[in-house]
């Protein structure tokens, strides 16, 4: 089936009804548009589904209750109603049938039979909310529970609305209650396809799902726990001749068929430290593969690239064989602590329990016991200097405790050996040990970089052939990691005019905003500066480049960014810090496995001046820790680093922290170290992972030319420091940040055309402005406008970065004297437009989010000579800014586009009223009401040219003030703001106002406005209800009264 373009939300939606029912087989519960509900439980069908399953009335009914408490447990966050729901879908409700009798589980879902269960949707869900009414689109209903939420947008609004429409109904002000049982939270239109997440999952994980070639991971099986259950095979590729299918509708064949999604809910869900998370497709079919596997009794590899979950595949594979063999024993080696600690906190929140070994007496003192059925191995690299060695200590104390007792050791129940990072060069030797000791085991080998190909034929013969992979470029292209831009720079360039160049760029820079006499109080500070930039030392060179960077690349600059510097040796780590110091560079640490003693002192005194190469770490590291103990200053400066990277923006390393998934991520990493292969891939990868809605990408300069890019000007980075892998298996990795900075910058300024395509001519101001604001006289145009001015908004934000990122280099990424020109004055154009829309919306002072310091990056990337500084109302609202210093003054610090026309002019100031009547409606809806219909009649009567322009203007000017600060004129009992709101909305009686106002008052506890336990709610809803003694009223008076500051 075909659709439209442009076509309608509800035709997509009804299309999509339909395959719910036709070809996934959903019973169609009907449109509940005019059937509200406050409920996700469905009492009715869940009685139907649990009375075939032969259990008594009774029975089904404490069932109820208990699904009905835990979804309206309001002292607790919908993130523990949500697992609390999830623990009874998956393992069944404990109830006693009665008093004294041995409690009884009752399953919700037959997991075993997935066509045995009751699958429906129903569409246009009214949902009451405590104070809002919310409709998603679609619902799926598993044995009357809603376990997905679908929103879909026609297909010229982004899919990224229908998220957030989806995250704003998760909020408690809306339907929050609602999604206590949901597993499954869908976003879609017919132009992207859908995408997927679950309860909590911010907007940037969301993801859309990649079918795999079927019978590639996954073959029918019995059970939703063994894989998927009878799935029915995906239809046969389509003809060239016929129509392609919809991604929307192949997105939902694939994710909601009855199969797929009971073995989604089953075996992939999880709640990890506060997050809840549904699996990638590469860790669902990574799974499944490596159950085929394993019902064959083969071993095998799992290679999921750094940052695509892979430590989590791990946790479900484990959960999976547990469950699916009862002699299943599991053993997780890892030598990486953080994620020994990790894998413990994961089972323990589904209800796994697991037991860390500390040594390796202890793992074969439980192995040789029946229970405990799952166990943690760390490879301890405590006293080793490599890691080869810390394997060989781990392997010898594992052979001497089997050796102590004098008797064979015989482990209990079928083994499996899950081993973590398997691309060691050490791991043959475990496969030795393993078999040695634990015949029978089957050993599965995971690793987040590519096997190297002096070591695949060794490692394929130790685990056995690759199960599952997913590389780089996949990853990439899926969304999951970020792609990498890399940079190779020359040192050197600082010691010719360049350098020059670029030590007044600095400075001027910093004093762009002073004065003379605030210039003059930054010349001491610049001398130093000057002379630490003069100095010819390699070194020196590098910290100015980088506090360059500092200053000059956006995220860097803003402080919402941070970055690694690999440095060769803890010395010159050190040495690093200390001319950071120098260069009044603060925000920066050392972070490296020194641990500074007294006794590092001794025998260094030479009496020659000057101190050793010893005495100088000792010291910077003493300096810098400031008493502290350095766990403590490391795990502070960490902290930060991931928290307020504007107050940590650099940690200097050596080896530590470029490995382990607990690493923290950044944008920029910096190398100045000899790397190659693992050590390499893994370190740059510490800045492909999303952790920023505004990080784009990461990027790697790289001071060594590991791959002789500026030698031998070639842009292939496969080979150099990465040639120990097959070229295929790092396609993709890095990418030459020119070639991709010039391609973005092209994508994004195509974003934007046609996103401004549809504008009528002659495209001024005034076509922009009702294209991304409406007519005025229209209350609806602003607000069903939104999505416009944020992919607007959005867009702006993303080209300025783009443009940033390659200005002082345009012509080095090919573009013609003339093509520059004519790039500055496209984002001139859409940064100019973005500011006059935010403006003429009332949006101003509101969307921060995509501000982003973008004025840093305009007034040093782009030419001023034609611009002009947008938005000069000092932080105010456009009506703030009108009632303090009068329409008149206002106008002329408004942007000149809107300023040269009267109808911009007019409608940018009714937008902005209109704006502020809707936010302030809820504070006292009667008065705001009245302002609403005197701004329509004045729209009116503008338009009609009923009004001079003059008599406008003055008109519009007092509304202003009317809706800013409300007249006094009430009767002088009444002394607070809420009192007056009261008195308005309580038909204009000042004994009532008085009365609920004292009642309120007498009663009310901190914070019982906000998201707290109904106990506090509850007592101020009685107290108004004492005086007004309807019920009706009451929750009209008290939805007013929680809009009170005053309260």
């Amino acid at each position: 089936m075909s659709a439209k373009v442009g076509q309608v939300e509800r035709a997509t939606q009804n299309r999509v009804v339909e395959l719910f029912r036709s070809e996934l087989g959903y019973d169609y519960l009907g449109n509940w548009e005019k059937y509200p509900r406050r409920s996700p439980i469905e009492d009715e069908a869940v009685r139907k589904y649990l009375q075939r399953q032969q259990h008594p009335a009774s029975l089904i009914d404490k069932v109820l209750r208990k699904l009905h408490a835990a979804v309206e447990n309001q002292t607790e966050k919908l993130y523990k109603r949500n697992r609390e729901l999830y623990k009874l879908l998956r393992y069944g409700v404990k109830v006693r049938p009665e008093a004294g009798a041995k409690k009884l589980t009752v399953e919700l879902v037959n997991w075993a039979t997935p066509l045995a269960n009751d699958f429906a949707l129903a569409q246009e869900v009214t949902v009451q909310g405590p104070t809002y009414t919310k409709r998603p689109d679609v619902v799926l209903y598993l044995n009357g529970l809603a376990v997905a939420v679908l929103e879909l947008k026609r297909s010229t609004v982004s899919v990224q609305e229908a998220i957030r429409q989806n995250l704003d109904n998760q909020k408690s002000e809306f339907i929050e209650n609602f999604f206590a049982p949901v597993q499954l939270v869908l976003a879609g239109n017919d132009t992207e396809g859908m995408r997927y997440g679950t309860v909590g999952t911010s907007e940037k994980y969301y993801l859309e799902w990649h079918e795999e070639v079927p019978g590639k991971s996954e073959t029918p099986s019995t059970k939703a726990g063994d894989g998927e259950a009878g799935a029915a095979p995906l239809p046969p590729p389509t003809s060239l001749l016929t129509p392609q299918p919809l991604r929307l509708d192949e997105h939902l064949r694939q994710l909601c068929r009855k199969e797929r999604l009971l073995a989604l809910m089953h075996d992939f869900v999880v709640f990890d430290r506060g997050i809840k998370k549904l699996c990638r497709p590469n860790q669902f079919f990574g799974v499944q593969a490596a159950q085929q596997y394993i019902k064959r009794r083969e071993g095998g590899i799992i290679w999921h690239t750094q940052g695509s979950g892979k430590s989590l595949t791990m946790v479900w594979l484990a959960k999976w064989l547990l469950e699916h063999d009862p002699q299943a024993r599991v053993l997780i080696v890892t030598d990486r602590e953080e994620l020994d600690e990790q894998i413990e906190k994961v089972f323990l929140g589904v209800e796994q329990p697991i037991t860390r070994a500390k040594s390796g007496a202890d793992l074969l003192h439980h192995l040789s016991q029946p229970m405990p059925r799952l166990l943690c191995s760390l490879v301890h690299k405590f006293g080793a200097r490599t890691e080869a060695e810390a394997y060989d200590k781990y392997l010898e104390d594992l052979m001497r405790a089997a050796g102590r007792s004098g008797q064979a050791f015989r482990p209990q129940g079928q083994l499996y050996v899950l081993v973590d990072e398997c691309h060691r060069t050490q791991s043959g030797k475990l496969h030795e040990a393993m078999h040695e000791l634990l015949p029978g085991a089957l050993l599965i080998g995971f690793t987040g970089t590519p096997l190297l190909r002096t070591a695949k034929r060794t490692t394929l013969e130790t685990f056995g052939p690759y199960i599952h992979t997913y590389r780089v470029d996949k990853a990439v292209a899926d969304g999951v990691i970020l792609e990498l831009r890399y940079e190779a720079r020359k040192v050197e360039q600082y010691l010719t005019e360049s350098g020059k160049r670029k030590m007044d760029e600095y400075f001027e820079l910093k004093t762009k905003d002073l004065n003379e006499y605030g210039r003059a109080r930054l010349k001491e500070k610049w001398g130093t500066m000057q002379k630490v930039l003069s100095s010819k030392e390699r070194m020196d060179h590098i910290v100015a480049d980088i506090v360059l960077d500092m200053e000059k690349k956006e995220r860097l600059q803003s402080g919402r960014g941070n970055a690694l510097l690999v440095s060769g040796s803890i010395f010159q780590a050190c040495r690093y810090y200390e001319l950071f110091q120098r260069a009044g560079f603060k925000q920066c640490a050392i972070v490296t496995s020194y641990q500074p003693k007294t006794s590092d002192l001794k025998g260094e005194t030479t009496g020659e001046g000057g101190d050793t190469e010893q005495l100088q770490k000792y010291k910077i590291y003493i300096d810098m820790l400031g008493g502290k103990a350095v766990a403590d200053f490391e795990k502070e400066v960490k902290r930060q680093f991931v928290e307020e990277p504007a107050q940590m923006k650099l940690l200097i390393v050596v080896d530590k922290l470029l490995t382990g998934f607990d690493a923290p991520s950044a944008t920029y990493l910096y190398i100045d170290k000899e790397m190659r292969d693992h050590n390499l891939f893994q370190a740059i990868c510490r800045v492909n992972r999303l952790d920023g809605d505004d990080k784009e990408y990461g990027y790697v300069v790289d001071y060594k030319d590991l791959f002789k890019a500026l030698e031998d000007s070639i842009r292939d980075y496969t080979s150099e420091a990465l040639d120990g892998f097959d070229k295929s298996d790092v396609q993709g990795l890095l990418t030459d940040r020119l070639i991709r900075g010039r391609e973005h910058l092209e994508d994004v300024l195509e974003q934007l055309r046609l996103l401004c395509e549809p504008v009528a001519p002659p495209r001024g101001q005034p076509e922009y402005q009702h294209f991304f604001c409406g007519n005025p006289a229209n209350p609806a145009d602003l607000s069903e406008r939104e999505g416009r001015r944020r992919d607007l908004y959005k867009y702006t934000a993303i080209l300025l970065r783009a443009f940033a990122e390659i200005s002082g280099d345009l012509e080095e990424a090919d573009y013609t004297a003339s093509e520059a020109a004519g790039v500055e004055r496209q984002v001139r154009h859409y940064e100019k437009l973005r500011d006059e829309v935010k403006v003429a919306s009332g949006e101003a002072p509101d969307l921060k989010r995509y501000e982003a310091d973008m004025r840093f990056l305009f007034d040093n990337y782009v030419k001023a000579e034609d611009s002009e500084k947008q938005g000069t109302l000092d932080d105010l609202s456009l009506i703030e800014a009108i009632v303090a210093r009068g329409l008149a003054d206002t106008t002329q610090r408004l942007p000149k586009g809107i300023r040269e026309s009267r109808e911009s002019m007019a409608e940018t100031i009714e937008n902005n009223v209109r704006k502020l009547i809707i936010d302030e409606n809820q504070t006292n809806p009667k008065y705001f009401e009245r302002m609403s219909v005197l701004l329509e009649e004045l729209i009116a009567r503008r338009q009609r040219e009923a009004i001079e322009y003059e008599a406008y203007l003055a008109e519009i000017e007092e509304l202003c003030r009317k809706v800013a600060t409300p007249p006094t004129h009430y009767p002088p009992t009444l002394h607070t703001r809420a009192q007056r709101n009261l008195y308005d909305n309580l038909g204009e009686s000042e004994e009532l106002a008085l009365a609920v106002d004292a009642a309120i008052l007498d009663v009310r506890q901190d914070g019982w406005r906000g998201d707290t336990p109904p106990a506090k709610k509850r007592m101020v809803r009685n107290a108004i209800k004492a005086v007004l003694n309807n019920d009706e009223e009451t929750t009209r008076i008290l939805n007013l009264a929680m809009q009170q500051a005053e309260y």
